[in-house]
């Protein structure tokens, strides 16, 4: 078997059916499977699976076992040469992993491939590439000096370039199965967050180099699995404290540096307000042939509501629209294109996956995300 797609699930039901659904489209004509692990959901995110993709392997925890543990039990059970790990709260496009196998298999002496992320908003995720968070670099940005190869982003890199990059991002990470056994996949030590800068940080140990891949989109919905709250800033933290404990612990003083850095950003994040932009949309745009959906997204919003030819969004630039993307008329891939070309112009984007009754979007990458049920 070519590939794994190992998908960790916690309380994001409808995230993870368009999830399934856009790498079942990806993965077509490959040899390949799609594992779910699910790290005892309270929703019917099981359910769903079972009823909806009963070819999914699914792997159901009895307690919440964290990122690391329910990852390493899927890399287990995986029979693939690859292996892809992916969010659930994410979109693929149509050719994502045809390039991305083509990519790895055609560049020598590689460790992990990522690729560009972005949000909701389609607008880039900077931690889709970044520089290895060393002791120095960390107190560098802290004092607000972190430019260049000393930044915490590797902005070296065009968003839409590719090359070597020393950390990736978890949301979706492919690499070999036997490289992943060979570095202990990832470091149990943490729950969520730091493993994969540790995971990371052990491949190039192995002289290996991982790579960004900026050609292949991936959409991340990233306040699904990233709730900035207090649970949210102790764990993150609590995750730089382990990854300095292991790798960077022999001068004390810089240590001490670090780890006071660290107490201190944690201190402000928790008592910064966060702003968040309001979209004032004075039309819905519904881009799809179905005439019952778009009934139903009229009965939805009170905003007028008008369907509208694919021209409409790809040659011209719109505001204050809320775009609506029918999936069973637009492949994902154009979809995201799309979101790109719209981005920044006080527009709202919704995907309804295909063959669904839903619709699901996020207008921060900071915050939960809409799903909204269709009369269908």
């Amino acid at each position: 078997m070519k590939l794994s797609v190992i998908i960790l699930n916690y309380n994001v039901r409808f995230f993870l059916e368009q999830c399934l659904i856009s790498v079942k489209r990806a993965l077509k004509g490959m040899d390949a499977e799609i594992i779910v692990v699910d790290n005892a959901s309270v929703d019917d995110s099981c359910a769903m699976v079972k009823d909806q993709f009963p070819e999914v392997k699914l792997l159901q925890n009895k307690e919440n076992l964290g990122f690391s543990i329910a990852n390493n039990l899927a890399a287990a059970a995986a029979k693939g040469e690859y292996l892809c790990i992916l969010n659930p709260d994410t979109a693929v496009a149509e050719d994502t992993f045809v390039k991305c196998l083509e990519y790895i298999e055609s560049t020598q002496k590689i460790g992990a491939l990522g690729i560009y992320y972005m949000d909701g908003t389609g607008n880039f995720l900077p931690e889709s590439k970044r520089n290895l968070p060393t002791p120095k670099r960390s107190l560098l940005k802290f004092l607000g000096y972190s430019r260049g190869k000393n930044g915490y982003y590797a902005k070296y890199l065009q968003e839409k370039g590719e090359g070597t990059v020393e950390i990736l991002a978890g949301a979706f990470m492919l690499l070999r199965r036997d490289l992943y056994v060979q570095v202990g996949g990832f470091d149990e030590d943490y729950f969520m967050y730091g493993e994969d800068i540790d995971l990371c940080y052990k491949i190039s140990k192995q002289g290996l180099q991982n790579h960004y891949y900026g050609n292949v989109s991936l959409l991340h919905y990233k306040g699904e699995s990233t709730q900035r709250d207090t649970h949210y800033l102790n764990r993150f933290y609590g995750a730089m404290h382990i990854f300095y404990r292991k790798h960077f612990s022999k001068n004390p003083l810089l240590n001490a540096l670090v780890f006071g850095g660290i107490a201190v950003t944690k201190f402000f994040k928790k008592h910064k307000k966060e702003k968040h932009t309001k979209h004032y949309l004075d039309e819905v745009w519904v881009l799809t042939e179905n005439l019952n959906f778009l009934r139903a997204i009229s009965e939805l919003f009170e905003l007028p509501v008008k369907s509208v030819a694919k021209r409409a969004v790809e040659e011209d630039l719109v505001s204050n629209k809320m775009l609506v993307f029918d999936a069973d008329y637009l492949p994902y891939k154009s979809i995201f294109e799309f979101m790109q070309k719209q981005k920044n112009r006080d527009n709202s984007f919704r995907i309804k996956p295909p063959g669904r009754n839903f619709i699901i979007g996020s207008d921060q990458s900071d915050m939960k995300g809409e799903v909204h049920q269709l009369n269908l």
